[in-house]
């Protein structure tokens, strides 16, 4: 059965950092990009970043040197190290798994991540 579990959101000050993690089970990890959405109140889930099985990382230009998608294959999780956060990365952050070969998808639950001002 394949499973994506979150941790690490949490609220943070502007200017904070936060790390999230994302454990995958189900023997998917190895097999697929990996990547954070966001999703924040009245606004469409948007990418974040993304990571390949062979560590291409991509990002949503808002995010760009702030942000850094990172994943562990031995412990089957991806990070998402957020820095320099910012009232606009408020949201509920969640992990997708896609397997690169038949692009099939998979979700987490989702984390909220909430930056005060």
């Amino acid at each position: 059965q394949v499973q994506l579990v979150e941790s690490g959101g949490g609220l943070v000050q502007a200017g904070g950092s936060l790390r999230l993690s994302c454990v995958a089970s189900g023997g998917i990890f190895g097999l697929s990009t990996m990547g954070w959405y966001r999703q924040a109140p009245g606004k469409q889930r948007e990418l974040v970043a993304a990571i390949t099985t062979s560590n291409s990382a991509n990002y949503r230009d808002s995010v760009k040197g702030r942000f850094a998608i990172s994943r562990d294959n031995a412990k089957r999780t991806v990070y998402l190290q957020m820095n320099n956060l910012t009232p606009g990365d408020t949201a509920v952050y969640s992990c997708n798994a896609e397997l690169e070969m038949s692009k099939r998808s998979y979700w987490g639950q989702g984390t909220q991540v909430t930056v005060s001002s």
